[in-house]
């Protein structure tokens, strides 16, 4: 398993068209991937776009990304390259 932590930076927090995006990217891999507010302790299945708006997640605020499966390694790459660009 492999654990991403970031701190959003975006101004506006992860709004719909991030989490859109952000919920593409965890899809396109075959892992089982979990997008965790370290504020509020909420957790979400970080491929399921209501899940995640659920989750509140504002500018300041840490996340953790758990990643878990056979693709773990690109995930992990790709998601935390993806977490810089554009969070």
């Amino acid at each position: 398993m492999k654990t991403i932590e970031y701190v959003i930076t975006d101004p506006v927090g992860v709004h719909a068209r991030p989490a859109g995006l952000l919920v593409k990217k965890a899809a396109s891999y075959k892992s089982n991937i979990m997008l965790k507010n370290m504020e509020t302790g909420k957790s979400a299945d970080a491929k399921r776009i209501m899940s995640v708006m659920s989750l509140g997640v504002k500018q300041g605020n840490k996340i953790e990304l758990s990643i878990e499966g056979e693709d773990e390694d690109a995930a992990s790459s790709g998601l935390e390259d993806f977490l810089k660009e554009n969070l």
